[in-house]
């Protein structure tokens, strides 16, 4: 782990023969931070200076995006949730907090369900894998025959004229809302073919023309054996903020945090409230220890209060509907 160096300067590794890009910097209890579709370990940059004066922070550029390798691979939840345990275990660290935005929250998810041994705590930011509802954009985004358009529509002067509508709009007094500031950005990344076809390999793994494809609802109640925190902004355009509020409902002792004044990137509208958000969280919770033996217990549907989530309690009961008229 890179120490004395500049908070937020980007580090690489060599992971499984690809070059994997990554900021780091501070000290204390792992915090690694996990960023969205077509956007980079930059999206973090307004709350790793805060962070980083009491946790060590480990932000990675995800394969295919930023200054990350974009190789012809595998590009699912499960294999980005590897890729950041990899990151995790070669840079010295067994457990961390894991922090995840949009995709990144879908990621964080998996990673906790694959490998709870190494998570603390979950955090899920605007996450994606909670409910189908996705903004247009990327639904079309999936369709069969998008890889043609793309090129068309990320051209370097349609890009350029979306900086210039954004410059005008601030010239005039109108806030520019920080989602249209990094859709745009991520819309100019795709102007790199490996980039695009990352995006789009990353993109069909979870997105069809119905909206989300990957929903984790149904193993949600898992999170319950470890510290769970969800934070949403409710003028969100791109996942609505009622995925969050149901998935707070779903699980036993998870915290929500809504942002009002918010849309999809919360820590970039309101960065000191969510660093102090971030911090209570840790500071008030436990690091979990999930043993094989409490994870089969919430996998046959109790936990430990004895109670068994709905989704797990309703074949139970017509199972002994059927033994009660057999």
């Amino acid at each position: 782990m890179p120490r004395g160096t500049e908070v937020g300067k980007l580090h690489d590794i060599d992971l499984h023969g690809h070059r994997v890009f990554f900021r780091a910097g501070g000290s204390g209890p792992v915090l690694v931070l996990v960023h969205g579709i077509t956007s980079t370990s930059e999206t973090w940059s307004k709350v790793l200076p805060y962070l980083a004066e009491r946790f060590t922070v480990i932000a990675p550029d995800l394969l295919g995006h930023g200054e990350s390798a974009k190789p012809r691979g595998d590009y699912s939840l499960g294999a980005y949730a590897s890729g950041i345990r990899d990151l995790l275990v070669a840079l010295g660290h067994e457990r961390a907090t894991f922090v995840g935005h949009s995709l990144g929250g879908g990621v964080a998810m998996q990673l906790a369900y694959q490998f709870p041994e190494h998570c603390d705590r979950l955090v899920l930011v605007s996450s994606g894998g909670l409910g189908r509802d996705i903004t247009p954009l990327l639904r079309a985004a999936s369709l069969p025959g998008s890889e043609l358009v793309l090129p068309v529509l990320v051209n370097g002067p349609l890009v350029d004229a979306g900086h210039v509508v954004g410059r005008l709009l601030g010239r005039v007094g109108l806030r520019v809302h920080t989602d249209v500031g990094e859709v745009l950005r991520g819309h100019a990344s795709l102007t790199d073919g490996e980039a695009r076809s990352a995006f789009l390999h990353t993109l069909r793994t979870i997105v069809d023309f119905r909206g989300q494809r990957v929903d984790a609802t149904d193993r949600l109640y898992l999170a319950q054996a470890i510290p769970f925190l969800i934070v949403w902004g409710e003028r969100d355009p791109i996942i609505p903020a009622e995925h969050g509020r149901a998935a707070h409902r779903l699980v036993p002792g998870s915290r929500l945090e809504l942002f009002p004044d918010a849309g999809h990137f919360p820590h970039l509208d309101d960065p000191l409230r969510f660093v102090r958000v971030l911090e209570d969280f840790i500071e008030t919770s436990e690091p979990a220890r999930v043993d094989s033996r409490r994870w089969g217990k919430l996998l046959r549907g109790g936990d430990d209060g004895g109670r068994a989530p709905a989704r797990a309690r309703a074949p139970a009961k017509a199972a002994a509907r059927r033994r009660s008229t057999g």
